[in-house]
């Protein structure tokens, strides 16, 4: 990814990046499940 004239590397490549994001999504429905529960 290029900001200007500098280029932006996520961690691990390509995989590291599909990681990351698969993360973000699994955390997201944990925390909407997680807070549906306790209200």
């Amino acid at each position: 990814m290029r900001i200007g004239n500098t280029e932006i590397r996520p961690l691990g490549g390509g995989l590291g990046c599909l990681l990351m994001i698969l993360f973000s999504v699994l955390a997201s429905v944990v925390l909407t499940v997680l807070l549906n529960l306790l209200l």
